[in-house]
């Protein structure tokens, strides 16, 4: 057995699901790891999140997952440097086996999202509805962590153009809008 941590997407469980993944996520921060928006390869039509290492802390989840679906995982976050975490960085809710390996997708150097490829909506709503189901202050916390909300976002709820967009309700909705909008204004 092993962890993965998620910091974007892998969060919601129904988008872990795409994955093949359906196990409980246990949440954390992780000490040493900066979310960032940003592009990751020419195969994102999107800038996702990446994160980076060095300086900052960002909230997410452990997986548990079995050797064998890691490289599920792998080809999931094509375009990512797999590494495996410190358990000395992780700051857990609730106990977590610092035995088992745990491992971050990260990106070295992420190029800021433009025009061409920008933060999707329907992206923030996989991600912030996983937060949700969670708590609001889970959510609060990963936008607070997260940087370049001021970069270039396109509202694509009516026509999607995130392809792993999943488990989001309406109810999120207008919280999710209310806690972007506040940060956007705030960069």
């Amino acid at each position: 057995m092993m962890y993965i941590f998620g910091y974007g997407s892998l969060i919601n469980s129904h988008s872990r699901q795409l994955t093949g993944q359906t196990g409980k996520a246990l949440p954390v921060i992780v000490n040493g790891l900066q979310r960032h928006w940003g592009k990751v390869d020419g195969r994102y039509r999107i800038s996702p999140l990446v994160a980076v290492e060095g300086e900052g802390c960002c909230n997410g989840v452990l997986v548990n997952i079995h050797e064998d679906v890691l490289s599920r995982f792998d080809c999931r976050e094509k375009g990512y440097r797999r590494i495996e975490l410190d358990p000395d960085n992780l700051v857990a809710y609730v106990e977590v086996s610092r035995t088992e390996p745990i491992w971050a997708y990260v990106r070295t150097n992420p190029a800021p999202p433009c025009n061409e490829k920008p933060i999707m909506q329907t992206y923030v709503d996989t991600v912030l509805a996983g937060c949700l189901s969670i708590s609001e202050q889970f959510a609060e916390t990963f936008v607070e962590t997260t940087k370049g909300w001021h970069h270039p976002l396109e509202n694509d709820r009516h026509q999607p153009k995130y392809g792993n967009r999943a488990g989001i309700s309406q109810a999120h909705l207008e919280l999710i809008d209310r806690l972007i909008t506040k940060t956007r204004s705030s960069e």
